[in-house]
């Protein structure tokens, strides 16, 4: 690999440009609007000014969404996943930093709000844009 390649490699690893691509086409394919350029500038400025406030930033999982997971991962509706649980579902979530202990870890029972609050805290973390 060449310098000029390197450095390339480089600043796009450091600004996380191909993950901010990644999830933008991710959004492109899930939501499909009718305007996509629109869309996309759209989502862009949330994430600036997200950049600016930790909040209401752009992301493919919302709280109902994140609520359907906790109802897969609980079918008989007991009000709380395994750690392992958990965790795996953190990391299908593309969770990469995330509380490996939280409230009811030691009982080896998650509950769904704190599921969501973990869930939700992480994906924020993970955001392409935190940096």
């Amino acid at each position: 690999m060449s310098t000029r390649e390197q450095e390339a490699a480089e600043y796009l690893e450091k600004h996380k440009i191909i993950d901010l691509m990644d999830n933008l086409t991710s959004m492109l394919f899930f939501y499909r609007p009718e305007r996509p350029r629109e869309f996309l500038i759209e989502q862009l400025e949330r994430l600036k000014i997200s950049k600016l406030d930790q909040k209401d930033s752009p992301c493919l999982f919302n709280e109902s969404n994140l609520d359907a997971l906790f109802g897969i991962l609980d079918p008989s509706h007991q009000g709380y996943i395994t750690h392992v649980q958990y965790k795996e579902a953190l990391k299908t979530l593309g969770v990469r930093n995330f509380n490996e202990f939280p409230d009811g870890a030691s009982e080896d029972k998650i509950s769904q709000e704190t599921f969501t609050r973990e869930a939700k805290e992480g994906l924020l973390r993970s955001a392409t844009f935190r940096t």
